[in-house]
């Protein structure tokens, strides 16, 4: 009885890590006929595990989804990883007590050698809370859901200078970046890739037509998520022409600027801050020369800049010999 436990237990977590077994494959797996793969399949649907089957050749098993959750077997770092994970969830409402129950439904049949690495990593870490919006589980799983069926999303906006709007998009990827969680989507109404902030949305049902996927932007959602993000805080934008090698430039500016080579030491490149004051003194942390190329507003104010460092400079300047 108790090989064929263990035997029926090893058969559940060989179908929970792969989607598709031949039974063959299952057999030599657990050295045993294909004949008692059988059996022993059939004793797991009586223990309420949704195996399905599909014969032929091809034909093998897999783990369904049924109306319930059945137990999962976990290995030692995946066990791990969940506990520590539960124990970090931060930025969706109404998580966290849900996340408690959870862990401590974990905690109590971990191993101990288990129990003391999460208990370490708990001990030797600590979380700063965080500033940033929650966002409602529910919108979580409704935009996931329309990503994974490849369905179109509709939804109201607010951006973030609290201009309203309803969207039609094409989703594609959640993206979790400092505390907040961003829809990256192909807006059908502009033609282009966008990003939203997803505590800023509400979505509407039912979803729309079914889409084909498109090749994410840039190759890369995470890095597009960045750019977008750094860009759309800026609130003064200039254009310069900057006397230094692209790479080493693209070396000391956030990820979200694009930079241009002109040639093997020049470039040129849109910026951005919170002021044309701000980004005077940004642009001379480089130490690299540069010329603006379309906003007076910097020039003045780097103008300005400029003397009061002099000012500065002089009055630190130890007396001429006399």
């Amino acid at each position: 009885m108790l090989q064929t436990s263990a035997r029926l237990l090893r058969l559940l977590s060989l179908l929970e890590t792969r989607r598709d077994w031949t039974g063959a494959d299952l057999a030599e797996r657990l050295g045993v006929t294909a004949r008692t793969v059988r059996s022993d399949v059939g004793k797991l649907r009586d223990l309420g595990y949704p195996v399905e089957a599909s014969p032929g050749v091809q034909g093998g098993y897999r783990l369904g989804a049924g109306a319930q959750l059945p137990p999962l077997l976990l290995d030692d770092d995946e066990a791990v990883a969940v506990a520590v994970g539960l124990r970090t969830a931060t930025g969706v409402a109404g998580i966290g007590e849900t996340s408690v129950r959870a862990l401590a439904k974990l905690e109590q049949v971990l191993p101990s050698r288990l129990r003391h690495r999460v208990h370490a990593l708990q001990a030797a870490t600590v979380a700063v809370p965080g500033a940033g919006p929650s966002v409602d589980a529910d919108v979580l799983t409704a935009i996931a859901s329309a990503i994974r069926a490849s369905k179109r999303l509709r939804f109201d906006y607010t951006s973030h200078d609290r201009t309203a709007s309803r969207r039609d998009v094409e989703p594609h990827r959640l993206v979790s970046l400092n505390r907040r969680w961003y829809l990256v989507a192909w807006d059908t109404a502009r033609n282009g890739w966008r990003t939203f902030r997803v505590d800023r949305l509400t979505p509407k049902v039912p979803n729309g037509p079914r889409f084909t996927p498109r090749e994410p932007p840039e190759g890369d959602v995470a890095q597009f998520v960045q750019r977008s993000v750094g860009a759309a805080t800026w609130r003064y934008h200039a254009k310069v022409r900057l006397h230094a090698p692209a790479e080493y430039v693209r070396a000391r500016l956030p990820l979200a600027v694009e930079v241009t080579p002109e040639g093997p030491d020049r470039c040129v490149t849109e910026v951005g801050s919170d002021s044309a004051a701000m980004l005077a003194l940004y642009l001379g942390l480089l130490e690299v020369d540069f010329e603006v190329l379309d906003a007076p507003e910097l020039a003045t104010e780097l103008a300005k800049t400029g003397e009061r460092f002099l000012r500065a400079a002089s009055a630190a300047s130890p007396p001429a010999p006399g």
